[in-house]
Parts: C-alpha cells; sequence; structure tokens
C-alpha cells in the first residue's frame, strides 16, 4: 500500500488529482469484503444525537432520498421530502398497509419511475437507472412475493446473481476456455452460500420445489452474489414458517456484522425491535416518524397511524345507551362511510379514513 494511502473506511474515494498527474479513473464500488462492519457500541453512539424527526441527517448516509414522489390516478402513493439512510446499520420500514413502502423500493431501486425527486448512493445518483444498473452499484433488493425460477435448479438460481459473466456474451459463448475458471469459481461462491443458508442439501432441486421460507432464503442468497453494500427487504418474513423465522433474523444480523447495511420492511413490532437501530415510519407515502426502535410507543404520529386518530377518545353514552357528544358525532360518520360504502359497491373490509370527531364537533357547537 503507498505511504500516502488512508486506511479503508467502508467505501472507495477517489485520490484527488495533482496538477501534474492524470485524472484517476472513477473508483470502484465498495463491496462487502471492503466493508467496515459497525459494532452495536458504535451503532448506540451513531444514532444517540440523531433527532426523532423525520428526514433527520444520519453521521455517514449511504442513500439520501429528496422530494421523491409518485402518484398512481391521482392518489399520492409516495411523498417523501427527505430520508437518509445509515451505513452500517439495519433500519426498518414500517407502516399501515397501503403506506406506500414497496412503492418506495420500487422507485429507489429501478423498478419503477417517479413523478420528481432525486435519490443518490455513496453520492452518486441513481436517477433513470434501471434495476441491474442499480444493483451493478451495490444495491439489491428481494421481494415481498419471490422470484425464483421455478424450473431452474436452486443452484442455478444462486449462480444468476453472478455479475460480470464472462461466458454470457454470444462470441464468449463459443470460447468455453476463456470463462472456464470463472464459472468454477462462481459455482464454489454459490455452493458456499447455499451451505450458509442451509439449502445446500437442495441445490440439484428445482427452486418451485422449495417452501416459502425457502425461497426467502433463495433470494437472499442469490442478492449476496452480487457482493452488495447495501440489501433492501420487502418483508422478509411474510409467509414464512415461525421455525424459519429465527434463522432468516440472524442471517440478516449477520449481513450487518460483515458491515452490509439492511434496509426492511416489516410488520412484526417484535421484529423490528429485536434487529433494527433505527427506524422509519410511513403513513399515506409520506415519512411521519424516525425513532430509535425502543421508543416508538412514545411518537403520538406512530399511534395514530396504526391505532387510528380516535384510540384515545373516551365514549360517551346517555343513560338510555345511546351515543352523546363526540361519540355521537363519531357514530354518525361512520354509518355514513358504511351506507356509501355500500352503495359505492365496496368492500367494507377497506379501511375508510374518517375526520377529525373533535374539529366536528367544535363546528357543532360553534365553539371553535
Amino acid at each position: 500500500m503507498p505511504d500516502h494511502a488512508t486506511p479503508p473506511t467502508g467505501r472507495h474515494s477517489a485520490a484527488e488529482p495533482t496538477p501534474d498527474a492524470p485524472s484517476p479513473a472513477p473508483a470502484i464500488r465498495a463491496t462487502r469484503r471492503d466493508l467496515t462492519a459497525l459494532s452495536a457500541p458504535e451503532r448506540a453512539r451513531l444514532f444517540a444525537d440523531v433527532p426523532a424527526d423525520p428526514g433527520s441527517a444520519k453521521p455517514d448516509p449511504i442513500i439520501v432520498v429528496d422530494s421523491i414522489s409518485r402518484t398512481f390516478g391521482g392518489i399520492k402513493a409516495v411523498q417523501v421530502d427527505h430520508l437518509e439512510v445509515q451505513r452500517g446499520a439495519i433500519t426498518g420500514l414500517i407502516g399501515p398497509n397501503g403506506a406506500g413502502k414497496t412503492t418506495f423500493f420500487n422507485l429507489i431501486t429501478g423498478f419503477d419511475k417517479p413523478d420528481s425527486g432525486t435519490w443518490s448512493l455513496n453520492g452518486a445518483s441513481l436517477g433513470r437507472m434501471v434495476p441491474h444498473q442499480v444493483a451493478r452499484r451495490g444495491m439489491v433488493r428481494t421481494f415481498q412475493l419471490t422470484k425464483a425460477l421455478a424450473k431452474l435448479t436452486v443452484l442455478d438460481n444462486v449462480k444468476l446473481g453472478a455479475t460480470g459473466q464472462r461466458g454470457e456474451h454470444f462470441l464468449a459463448a463459443l470460447a468455453p476456455w476463456t470463462w472456464r475458471k470463472q464459472e468454477a469459481e462462481i459455482t464454489e461462491r454459490a455452493h458456499e452460500l447455499l451451505r450458509r443458508f442451509k439449502l445446500d442439501a437442495k441445490a440439484d432441486d428445482f427452486a418451485g420445489s422449495l417452501s416459502g421460507g425457502q425461497r426467502k432464503l433463495l433470494e437472499m442468497a442469490r442478492a449476496l452474489m452480487t457482493d452488495p453494500e447495501i440489501v433492501m427487504l420487502d418483508e422478509p418474513m411474510a409467509g414464512v414458517n415461525p421455525a424459519l423465522t429465527q434463522s432468516l433474523l440472524e442471517h440478516i444480523k449477520s449481513l450487518r456484522d460483515e458491515g452490509v447495511t439492511v434496509v426492511f420492511v416489516e410488520h412484526d413490532m417484535d421484529v423490528i425491535r429485536d434487529i433494527s437501530d433505527w427506524v422509519v415510519v410511513m403513513a399515506q407515502g409520506q415519512i411521519i416518524a424516525e425513532s430509535l426502535p425502543d421508543r416508538l410507543g412514545d411518537n403520538d404520529a406512530v399511534v395514530d397511524a396504526y391505532l387510528g386518530g380516535h384510540h384515545d377518545q373516551p365514549l360517551e353514552f346517555d343513560d338510555r345507551g345511546r351515543p352523546v357528544g363526540a361519540t355521537a358525532v363519531l357514530a354518525e360518520k361512520v354509518e355514513a362511510a358504511i351506507e356509501a360504502t355500500l352503495e359505492e359497491g365496496g368492500d367494507l373490509s377497506e379501511v375508510t379514513e374518517l375526520p377529525d370527531t373533535r374539529r366536528a364537533t367544535d363546528e357543532k357547537d360553534g365553539t371553535r
């Protein structure tokens, strides 16, 4: 190593050119072997001074998102003003169904295009990039509904994740001596990952024969074939047998222990508290809160998003059991919402947003 070199910090940066020297080539992105893992005390110190506010600045963000939005038929699915994701930590992304979490994942990983906004990885813009280009920059994702190729073997599914395969080019395929060594290295790497995720006994089975939990493990193994800096996991525990849940959790923690940044969507609050270093809360497409996992219950915005804005309102009835005051107003709104939903042929299981009954009561009484 040259005398002027600096120790690795978890990401590469190009040296500044001198007046007499040519400009350096673009820096190669960090791989998992280059990353520096943070210990639990180091992560605790990093987040100790981070304010629990939406869009709060992080000490060393790997992802920065600004003013990203996505509209579907006039409905704002995502409207995130600012978000930073801390490098080397596990960030949990939570929120009610329909909050925009998966859409947000799709936007920043190139699977969908936003109406506006910018986002970057290690300071380099990812705008207009398609998924495979984003993956080559070091950010990969898994899906809530697994995308395993059912009629390929488990081993072949994992090998597909390797990048820069020489044998993929038509002419090179006719000259196997040019890629045979690389193919052997990729195969060995795939076997290592299958052993890590305890899928080695299934290597020659078709991927379609795996259980739901095993497919989740397969997706994680395939994602790691790219040597990512950051892994985005969309509900990794959804549909997983409880016997495999703890195994998945340990695998996610092991990624962090290797220096990989993890962002994952989850609904189970016990899981969030167990493995998250920081939590971001979405509702109606917006970031409504950020917090340490053990402080979520203290945030009124989070409680309202999950339980509704009327969860702490006392119910009032007269001697005959009829609702009075704010309770009567709320009952009228609920009945009106049910009638409107039925007239439109809607489903009563869908969540309907009700207005603030306290304000409605004040207006009714003329006491605004």
